[in-house]
């Protein structure tokens, strides 16, 4: 992990940048300022300036997360574009992940291997970049690996830059989406060196549109069209009234959040958009919008829920345990009609800015007012809190209980972190999607998906 040295010459950079203090402007503004400002820290000093290589969370010693990767690549050009970092520093930072990414071992080895046939394991040894433990090549987490790259090869894009574009595209054409196929025109989830193809493939609707979409944009040995088709096939089943919201529904809201960040689908509609009269935009709209009715009718009772203290996703939990006939987990995925044992996520809020503000952002403000450093610190958001794990039998797996308050995460994940800061500048200023916007792979996959309309005219 990041040495301590590094830690301390990764703050005096931040601290180092003209114009640090908090920009002028109203009073939402500046929070969303101090927001992305902590946020961006998490990743500036937490991930390996070594390599690249982003913890998957802190401040829990842990393994380095392609995923979480992925997302600091996307907070470079963020903290850049924001003045949080110079220009140079964090271009380089850029170029490092990229081309340690790039030159790190591929096989089908079981052991110190870093990925297979251009897709990556999900959990590397963050020193070394090995595979972590008995981790498996994944497709999603390669996929979001893979949409952090474009983006700084995007917007590092000045002359003395463009090794950073070039190792963007390296790594996007040497992945064999063709060997993820097993069970074709489907993308298999994963493999294992020691069993082979995960036995699912990516169906029905979440956060797998990215994965398509750079799938058929790719220049080198792309899916084939019919996997988006087929894709939507299974998706469609999911379309049905959630708090009596119609959507097409995934009860955590992490699956509505990941494609979004990097992929502007305002406007532009496939074949079931347009059947249903909206686009994946307004789906996500509507699955916020229903969220926070959830919190509102607390169908189970929990203690906090109301209109400015929502938002289920996957995320950490306090323990797994029943405690007077409650059920709690550790790290779960949550949603209504899914699961929920009381424990509130801000990254469901923090994600989703750009979907609702209107509630998101009030939600964000009194949970960092009301909660303090307790849940909002150096690093932004800890990943969840939860007031009804509260009393003398309430022991947590991680972070601490305060008396009459509740438990508190003590960690921030790279994967809940990311879309908070992203989604945020999404909504100031659109700048992720326009830089996406400008990659042909994600033209390309748009279009042979059968996107039509909006920006892609």
């Amino acid at each position: 992990m990041i040495s301590r040295r590094a830690f301390v010459q990764a703050a005096a950079a931040i601290a180092a940048v003209p114009g640090h203090a908090a920009r002028a402007g109203g009073g939402r503004d500046r929070f969303l300022d101090d927001l992305q400002r902590r946020t961006f820290r998490f990743f500036w000093e937490t991930t390996n300036p070594e390599n690249g290589l982003a913890a998957d969370r802190w401040p829990t010693r842990s393994f380095a997360s392609i995923a979480a990767t992925g997302f600091a690549l996307t907070a470079l050009a963020v903290g850049e574009a924001r003045g949080f970092v110079p220009r140079a520093p964090a271009a380089r930072r850029a170029l490092t992940t990229l081309r340690f990414l790039h030159d790190a071992p591929q096989g089908d080895a079981a052991e110190g291997m870093t990925g297979y046939r251009g897709f990556f394991y999900h959990f590397l040894d963050p020193a070394t970049g090995r595979r972590f433990g008995r981790t498996e090549v994944s497709t999603i987490d390669t996929a979001l690996l893979l949409a952090g790259a474009l983006t700084v090869k995007q917007h590092f894009d000045r002359p003395q830059e463009r090794a950073i574009g070039a190792l963007a595209d390296a790594l996007l054409e040497r992945v064999d989406w063709a060997w993820a196929m097993p069970r074709g025109p489907l993308i298999a989830l994963g493999w294992h060196p020691e069993s082979g193809f995960h036995p699912q493939d990516w169906q029905a609707y979440n956060e797998a549109m990215l994965l398509y979409v750079l799938a058929l944009g790719a220049a080198e040995r792309p899916a084939p069209p019919e996997s988006w088709s087929a894709w939507l096939r299974t998706a469609s089943a999911r379309w049905r009234p959630v708090e009596g919201v119609p959507q097409l529904a995934f009860p955590p809201l992490f699956g509505h959040q990941y494609s979004h960040v990097w992929i502007d689908f305002r406007g532009i509609r496939d074949s079931f958009c347009r059947a249903h009269g909206l686009d994946y935009f307004e789906n996500s709209r509507r699955a916020v919008l229903a969220q926070q009715r959830y919190a509102i009718r607390n169908p189970l009772g929990w203690k906090g829920y109301g209109a400015r203290q929502w938002g289920l996703t996957a995320c950490d939990g306090p323990a797994d345990v029943t405690i007077g006939g409650r059920t709690f987990r550790s790290y779960s995925a949550r949603g209504p009609g899914e699961f929920d044992d009381g424990t509130i996520a801000p990254t469901a809020a923090g994600g989703s800015i750009p979907f609702a503000p209107e509630i998101c952002l009030p939600t964000l403000e009194a949970m960092a007012r009301s909660h303090g450093p307790a849940l909002y610190d150096r690093h932004g958001f800890a990943d969840a809190f939860n007031p009804s794990f509260d009393g003398p039998t309430a022991t947590p797996r991680r972070g601490k209980v305060v008396a009459g308050r509740g438990w508190y995460d003590g960690d921030r994940l790279g994967i809940d972190q990311g879309p908070i800061l992203a989604m945020a500048e999404n909504h100031r200023t659109g700048l992720l999607w326009r830089l996406m916007r400008r990659e042909p792979a994600v033209r390309r996959g748009l279009r042979r998906a059968g996107f039509e309309g909006g920006w892609l005219a």
